[in-house]
């Protein structure tokens, strides 16, 4: 993951590209920062974890800038948003999303909200950079208040 990083950052000073060569020095950075903090080299599972946190940074700034009507700064950070998007797996679709939720769910027999961190527990490592947790909290909030 590391390699793919540098090889786009290299790719991106080729093409002259400042804005994605920006945001994948910010990529480059986050993860060095956290090597340097726990004095370890991350492995591909933790390089998404870096970047789930960053996507879900760059969501919540979003958010904040458009309830202030501050459009031309959401703007930068969706073309943020973007270049991160392309360093993670490929999303999972909604229906993909119910599947998982609800095979966990059956897997760790939760039977009420209460149980909400064992489904979380399960669900979390396999859709790590794949899809945004807080809306699969939503989705387990659901199943579980039904059940």
């Amino acid at each position: 993951m590391q390699a793919r990083l540098k090889d786009e950052m290299k790719q991106a000073m080729r093409n002259r590209d400042k804005s994605r060569l920006g945001v994948i020095r910010l990529i480059m950075s986050a993860i060095k920062q956290k090597e340097v903090d726990e004095r370890i080299e991350l492995d591909d599972a933790q390089v998404l974890a870096v970047l789930d946190k960053m996507l879900k940074q760059r969501r919540e700034s979003i958010r904040q800038y458009r309830d202030a009507d501050r459009v031309d700064l959401a703007e930068v950070e969706e073309a943020e948003v973007l270049v991160i998007q392309d360093f993670l797996p490929q999303a999972l679709t909604e229906e993909e999303i119910a599947e998982m939720v609800q095979a966990a769910i059956s897997d760790s027999s939760a039977s009420s909200i209460k149980d909400m961190g064992k489904v979380m527990g399960i669900l979390r490592p396999a859709m790590q950079g794949r899809a945004d947790m807080a809306v699969v909290s939503v989705k387990i909030k659901e199943l579980l208040a039904t059940a």
